[in-house]
């Protein structure tokens, strides 16, 4: 697994930084999954997600946003709800369908799948909006990119850059399907509960 080396990134949008015990306490204590995995591989998730936020525009864990289109619902409980519901469909996806995956994939892949969203959004007169980086990378690229120098599993890198819904496409990994229904459910619920169609109601265009 990674090393808590300090570099600036390929495009000079984030830096890997350990950050102080006060930071990864705040971050540890908000994910769940981290009892799943290895200390080295713990270490790393959180290191990621200092990275993160200490490259974001947002002061507080609290303050970031899921998205554009649920601009008032907190990252910080999607990522959780995607990380609960991927673990749970991991255990029906092997008792039922033989399915197997490894926690040291699975989880990394699930908690860390939103980790360039800070980077993407900006809040303004108290609005959520793009910022310069989303005009450059889709999401999921740029969390891959970070993730790839911190020296994840080639899986997990693959699985984060092409997670997105208008992906061109998407992997074919049982860690990567568990991650499209978990995310897509969580999704629907922070639409649901700010008031925005849920996709599973959407017509196609």
């Amino acid at each position: 697994m990674p090393a808590d080396g300090r570099g600036a990134g390929p495009m000079d949008f984030y830096r890997i930084e350990r950050g102080d015990p006060a930071r990864r306490q705040r971050v540890a204590g908000w994910l769940d999954g981290l009892q799943g995995v290895r200390p080295e591989t713990r270490e790393a998730i959180v290191t990621a997600w200092v990275s993160s936020w200490a490259a974001s525009p947002f002061e507080t864990l609290e303050e970031m946003p899921y998205s554009l289109i649920a601009p008032a619902y907190r990252l910080m409980d999607h990522v959780n709800e995607v990380t609960r519901a991927g673990i749970d469909l991991a255990r029906r996806a092997a008792r039922d369908w033989g399915r197997e995956t490894d926690p040291e994939v699975l989880v990394p892949i699930l908690v860390l799948h939103d980790i360039d969203k800070p980077l993407l959004m900006r809040r303004e007169d108290g609005v959520v909006r793009a910022s310069p980086l989303a005009a450059e990378l889709p999401h999921g690229v740029p969390g891959a990119m970070m993730l790839r120098e911190m020296g994840f599993a080639p899986r997990v890198v693959n699985t984060v850059a092409t997670h997105a819904t208008n992906a061109p496409f998407h992997g074919s990994t049982t860690e990567a399907w568990l991650l499209h229904y978990a995310d897509l459910f969580a999704t629907d619920h922070a639409l649901m509960s700010t008031g925005g169609v849920p996709f599973y109601q959407r017509r196609p265009s």
